[in-house]
């Protein structure tokens, strides 16, 4: 067991009457590194981002000074002391992984949850004293917020249908909370695929041809980037190259052309997945690169926050 983080000893102390500049200051008091993001939504406002995150008071006071309506992020994991389990809602009901992974007593040790304003849960734990990088499980509609990672904090707001709807508290946990095993919980929302057998020498040729590819997607222009980065990654995937190595070979080039690191862990991922459960891999080359999920999914109606008891 470990004593409450920071962040929930902080958050109790507020209510929905708190002012964004005054809860902003009142974390960074607390020990509790922050930054701005744009009011009504969760984009950092600062070059850095969550690098930018500070416990200095008087530049968080000059902050909301000049933007008093901008929400509070915080950086998750070492940076913070606290890791965020996200149950989203967006296209996929994250609260049916959310009741199987509870059920498996994998989400056991919380100490605050926080409903969103978009009908999702963060929840909340102690970080632990080990890594644990921040992950997306898409089909499950949960990520996990750790190290590299950032969550908008209470009493930020979000805008929805017009109207600003709190990050609310809605439980604190009566006893304290303990770290998360988020590679367990990954292991069971995202169960990797059976390696399928590969013929010997693959992994040696994926090699060679990794440079060769890594240049090609960093010339990958706007409209086309994402596509080239999936198509990239089938490639090294079908070949042999652990998802790891593709993740360093692709990452730095596939940022040159402009995109994100969330968009580029998405992308490779479902690169490594799609050939991993499915048949016939796309192999042809030149740029077929057209997504392979050609059907969207139907937007599922939030569930309204619960408890973990």
């Amino acid at each position: 067991m470990s004593s409450p983080s920071r962040f929930t000893d902080a958050v109790r102390r507020m209510d929905a009457s708190w002012t964004l500049p005054n809860a902003a200051a009142a974390y960074a008091a607390a020990g509790v590194p922050v930054f701005p993001c744009a009011p009504g939504g969760k984009q950092p406002t600062t070059r850095r981002g969550f690098h930018d995150a500070t416990t200095d008071r008087a530049r968080v006071r000059a902050w909301w000074s000049r933007f008093p309506a901008a929400n509070i992020g915080m950086p998750t994991g070492a940076a913070s002391g606290v890791a965020v389990v996200d149950v989203d809602v967006h296209g996929v009901n994250g609260y049916e992984a959310f009741g199987r992974a509870r059920r498996a007593g994998l989400l056991n040790g919380w100490e605050a949850l926080v409903g969103s304003p978009t009908g999702g849960l963060h929840i909340y734990y102690p970080a632990g004293t080990g890594e644990q990088p921040s992950w997306q499980a898409g089909r499950a509609g949960i990520d996990f917020r750790g190290d590299r990672g950032y969550i908008i904090v209470p009493p930020s707001r979000r805008l929805v249908d017009g109207d600003g709807v709190l990050y609310r508290p809605t439980t604190f946990a009566a006893a304290d909370g303990r770290p998360l095993d988020a590679g367990r919980l990954r292991d069971f929302l995202d169960p990797k695929p059976p390696a399928r057998p590969r013929p010997r020498g693959l992994v040696a040729d994926s090699e060679a041809m990794a440079g060769r590819l890594a240049a090609w997607v960093a010339r990958r222009q706007e409209g086309e980037r994402n596509a080239g980065l999936f198509w990239a990654a089938c490639k090294l995937a079908e070949n042999g190259l652990p998802r790891d190595d593709a993740f360093e070979v692709l990452g730095a080039a596939a940022s040159h052309a402009g995109l994100a690191e969330r968009e580029i862990t998405t992308t490779v991922h479902s690169a490594y997945r799609t050939v991993g459960t499915t048949t016939s891999a796309t192999s042809g080359g030149g740029r077929g690169a057209g997504s392979p999920f050609g059907l969207s999914r139907p937007v599922v109606r939030a569930e309204p926050a619960r408890g973990l008891s």
